[in-house]
């Protein structure tokens, strides 16, 4: 019996000691248990647009399957109704008016890659934390952060400066103007002034030339001269910017060497696929991020010719068709090389879609449901509420729908503690861990309210009540619809944060969205007892965020937003920006 007892206590020590002789350093342990994470960030795409939201004409069976295979988010919300603002937040886990990325003028987002206005070098994104994690990182797709401070390679602003090891993509947004068969579409009311006034100003020289030529009009060769070089500065003013806006905005990066200026637009979707797919093979190894910034649903909605025609929604259902095609050959790359379980996906759009989009009879901005709003208007849901799905098998349960609010800055806390990592300590963040609220290890999310900003206006607030289950909006600024009775700015193309074009509301319009989603029906003290009770609540919360706002410096002021020379990107020798280093390089048929 004794004999036995020491065979047996001799078989578990050398059992054990043979086991911790076989264990794998610590550093490769850890690189096991971090997962990695695709983040899929659409363009412009409606909360409509997508077939589990109920979109049943646009075929989107890819995002439609990540919803099956983990957990869909119906009140997940953009920190703002613009692309600038939003990703900015969405990177940094703060409301963009903490960074500066939110705007006190009409010019609310990133106008030029010679501008100087950008996403602040002492930010901390999320990328830069799982940098310092061991991650690789990756960004693939739009930017729109800015690029430069002070001189034209110094790319304060650029990706590479924010914790993503590799770029690849455009360091603007995807605009009409990038394609030469599209009407233009930056600044388009400006521009057709800025002609006007310069064939006003010609015409007066003209006339005085011609009259002084007469002799009906006594002016001094002198003045005329004058005249003429004022007319041919300030053309040149405004048409070295505007004039070459494909040149100068619709270029792709290679980290920081340009590749394609202007850009050659009919590759670019197999580009950005093929380098996508490209990241995945490079890093299946160790822990990667990576950050496929879609191009997709922006306009000009560049989409390759096997998709074209196929929807029932035009070229943009078509963009929505092939884009989800995307999101399919990612996920099929992740399954390949057998990622599939220790991959956290998340797809999700920066804010609604752009109503007020259109060209002639032609509808080219997405569909928000039954969503009031859209692009551009920070109050209302359809401007706000996205899409939001969540997949990591065997950790996330399959099939979940959670209706309770949620924000694309909760992204931010959620990736760095599974990588590992801590936020920073010396700053608000707005993100709240999604872990276990998706798991159901919480009932609640851990919003209690939400503050919906439009530039740095705030137009309305959402505050959850747990105890009771509502989810109260109240509207303190709403834009007017023109023409009356519309859902949208049809005048404007874009509804403005402040002046004539908004109304503000005192007491200010409240909806529950627990019971009135699409807010159709506002509520009064006469129809609600808990009317005055919920907006003192709500403007008490109010006075507390404001009192955690501090001034920093305004990314998107005029003089930020401005295209400056000596800023621009280029390639050549300035002004001579011209390449394509991608050549007729052979792409996969992807």
């Amino acid at each position: 019996m004794i004999w036995q007892l020491t065979s047996y206590w001799k078989s578990l020590v050398t059992s054990v000691i043979f086991g911790l002789l076989l264990q794998p350093p610590l550093a490769q342990l850890s690189t096991i248990t971090q997962p990695n994470f695709v983040l899929l960030m659409a363009d412009d795409l409606g909360i409509g647009d997508v077939g589990c939201y109920g979109n049943d004409t646009i075929r989107t069976p890819n995002i439609d399957r990540l919803a099956k295979e983990g957990v869909k988010l119906t009140q997940h919300i953009a920190a703002a109704p613009l692309c600038t603002p939003s990703r900015a937040a969405f990177l940094t886990g703060r409301y963009p008016l903490r960074s500066g990325m939110d705007a006190i003028n009409n010019y609310r987002v990133i106008f030029w890659n010679g501008g100087s206005g950008g996403l602040p070098p002492n930010e901390t994104t999320f990328a830069k934390i799982l940098q310092q994690q061991g991650y690789s990182t990756g960004l693939i797709g739009k930017w729109h952060q800015g690029v430069n401070c002070e001189s034209r390679n110094d790319h304060c602003h650029h990706p590479l400066n924010h914790g993503f090891d590799y770029f690849y993509g455009m360091p603007f947004t995807l605009i009409s103007d990038c394609q030469t068969t599209e009407a233009p579409e930056m600044d388009r009311v400006f521009r057709r002034k800025l002609w006007l006034y310069t064939q006003m100003i010609c015409l007066f020289t003209l006339t005085a030339a011609l009259g002084r030529i007469t002799g009906l009009i006594p002016v001094r060769w002198k003045t005329l001269t004058c005249l003429a070089g004022f007319s041919l500065l300030f053309f040149v003013s405004w048409f070295s910017s505007y004039g070459f806006v494909r040149y100068w905005n619709c270029i792709m990066m290679r980290n920081h060497e340009i590749t394609e200026q202007p850009m050659v637009t009919e590759r670019t979707t197999s580009l950005i696929l093929r380098e996508s797919i490209a990241f995945i093979e490079r890093n299946k190894h160790k822990p990667f991020l990576l950050f496929l910034s879609f191009l997709h649903s922006h306009t000009p909605l560049l989409t390759t010719e096997k998709f074209i025609g196929k929807s029932s929604h035009g070229l943009y259902g078509d963009n929505v068709e092939e884009m989800d095609w995307m999101v399919g050959q990612v996920l099929d790359a992740i399954d390949k090389e057998g990622l599939k379980s220790t991959t956290l996906v998340y797809f999700a759009s920066d804010h609604g879609g752009w109503l007020e989009r259109q060209e002639d009879t032609r509808q080219l901005g997405g569909w928000n449901g039954i969503y009031r709003g859209g692009k551009a208007m920070g109050g209302w849901e359809g401007g706000i509420r996205v899409p939001g799905i969540l997949r990591w098998p065997g950790v996330l349960p399959a099939g979940t729908v959670i209706n309770e609010p949620t924000s694309l800055m909760d992204i931010y806390p959620t990736v760095t503690h599974l990588a590992g990592g801590v936020v920073p300590q010396d700053r608000v963040i707005d993100g709240r861990d999604l872990m276990p609220l998706l798991q159901g290890r919480a009932e609640h999310s851990e919003h209690e309210f939400l503050f919906h900003y439009c530039g740095i206006h705030l137009h309305a607030v959402r505050w959850h009540q747990k105890d009771s289950g509502a989810t109260w909006k109240a509207h303190y600024v709403t834009p007017k619809f023109r023409p009356l009775g519309a859902g949208a700015c049809y005048d404007r193309g874009f509804c403005p944060c402040f002046g004539e074009g908004v109304t503000q509301h005192e007491p200010p319009l409240l909806f529950d969205l627990s019971q009135d989603p699409s807010e159709a029906k506002p509520l009064s003290a006469d129809t609600e007892p808990l009317f005055d009770t919920v907006v003192e609540r709500i403007g008490r919360a109010i006075e507390e965020h404001r009192r955690t706002l501090t001034p920093v410096p305004e990314q998107l002021s005029l003089y930020n937003v401005i295209w400056k020379p000596w800023l621009q990107p280029c390639c050549g020798t300035f002004p001579f920006c011209w390449c394509d280093k991608e050549g007729d390089s052979e792409l996969a048929d992807l």
